[in-house]
């Protein structure tokens, strides 16, 4: 039987392993959110953020969207793909209120 890990697997893991990223797809789970609110929200470093962002853009989990307003105002929010990842942010939440001290 072979044991190797499934190539597909491997990167969903290396994407959402990264740092920040979980809990970045769980504070747009509420809806689209400006970059300062999703910044204050985790308490993650704008530098961070943005690089963070940019990765999930490219996965196409989340979209960025720009308003032509002025100042102008953009909004990111999750895509069809990263909606649904919803259901195992879900059950890790889940996991770590029965099973994660405070």
């Amino acid at each position: 039987m072979d044991k190797s890990i499934c190539p597909r697997f491997e990167k969903a893991m290396t994407i959402l392993s990264q740092r920040w990223t979980g809990l970045i797809i769980y504070q747009l789970l509420s809806g689209p959110q400006r970059f300062c609110t999703i910044e204050s929200g985790i308490g993650i470093s704008g530098r961070v953020l943005s690089e963070r962002l940019k990765d999930l853009e490219n996965e196409g989990i989340v979209n960025r969207i720009v308003y032509p307003e002025t100042p102008v105002r953009i909004e990111y929010s999750l895509s069809e793909k990263g909606k649904a990842l919803e259901p195992i942010m879900k059950e890790i939440e889940n996991w770590s209120q029965s099973w994660l001290e405070r």
